[in-house]
């Protein structure tokens, strides 16, 4: 068995207004870090429209259809842009996530890790915002869930931001546990204790600005991992932000690129315990290009450690 790294250029034709922190160069700088490890590398097809209206309606497809531009650039709210391959972009990560998916429970490979832009964790219903177009982690567990049958599925998102689309696009699922530990406060200041899900299924972890490593693990040794295992998921899907890294610009947490290696780690080896190993990561945040690139290695490495 082995990892998938599934990406498309095209994820690189989303082009964001200079200065702007979700930019061309993080996709860039992620895929030269892995440029030398051995996975299996996969190209991203297309997601079809009935893929996304698993968790979006039509309303919301034909909003971003209609404000994407010929040329230059749309604005959609104060951080979320669109220029003229925005959509196909976030298409392809879509379909990325589909794709792994369908290699992980087909037992193509053990897990696999999307490349992949746009994120997606903040996209609720209706609503693209927060940099990001479609919910593609609540996606993948929707799919894993209706198309493939599995009966559990966790999400488990370490982003610095609250994944609040991904809470909005999961909130009534009682098939898919919900697991996202975000500095607090910050934008978008949800992701309270109290935000529990219809059916008790999400679990928020809020951590004070400037914890460290190892008050995170403090943090998930008592409220993630024995929730994880008590869940027993299928299939483990992580949404992958790598923006609560000591040197990223837009939160205060000080995470080292080795606590995402070992948080990588414990999940796959839950994992290994409940699911046969199979894990899908999808790339979300994370915007010091260096600590991103590094960070991720870190994270793709630990996948292939698992899946050898």
């Amino acid at each position: 068995m082995t990892t998938a790294l599934i990406t498309h250029a095209d994820c690189l034709d989303h082009v964001t207004p200079d200065g702007h922190p979700e930019q061309v160069a993080r996709l860039e700088h992620v895929l030269h870090a892995l440029a030398g490890l051995d996975v299996q590398r996969v190209a991203a097809p297309l997601a079809l429209d009935a893929d996304v209206l698993r968790v979006h309606p039509q309303s919301h497809l034909d909003r971003l259809k209609a404000a994407q531009p010929v040329a230059g650039h749309a604005q959609l709210d104060a951080d979320t842009w669109l220029s003229p391959g925005s959509v196909n972009a976030a298409f392809r990560a879509a379909g990325a996530v589909i794709k792994a998916v369908d290699m992980v429970l087909g037992s193509e490979v053990q897990n696999a890790f999307c490349a992949i832009r746009p994120p997606g964790h903040h996209a609720e219903k209706q609503t693209p915002m927060g940099f990001c177009l479609f919910g593609n982690a609540a996606l993948a567990a929707k799919y894993a869930l209706d198309h493939h049958g599995l009966s559990r599925v966790a999400v488990v998102d370490f982003d610095v931001h609250h994944g609040n689309g991904t809470q909005d696009l999961l909130w009534d699922e009682e098939r898919a546990l919900l697991i996202t530990s975000q500095q607090m406060p910050l934008w978008p200041g949800t992701g309270d204790r109290n935000e529990r899900g219809k059916h008790g299924q999400i679990v928020n972890v809020p951590l004070p600005p400037e914890s460290t490593g190892a008050e995170m693990w403090t943090a998930y040794e008592a409220k993630v991992f024995p929730k994880l295992r008590e869940f027993a998921p299928e299939l483990v899907i992580i949404s992958a932000g790598f923006d609560a890294h000591q040197d990223d610009p837009l939160a205060q947490l000080n995470w080292s690129t080795e606590d995402f290696r070992r948080l990588t780690q414990e999940l796959c080896k839950i994992a290994e315990e409940t699911a046969q190993g199979r894990v899908v990561s999808t790339l979300e945040g994370g915007y010091d290009l260096q600590a991103l690139a590094a960070s991720t290695k870190a994270h793709v490495e630990a996948l292939m450690e698992a899946g050898a």
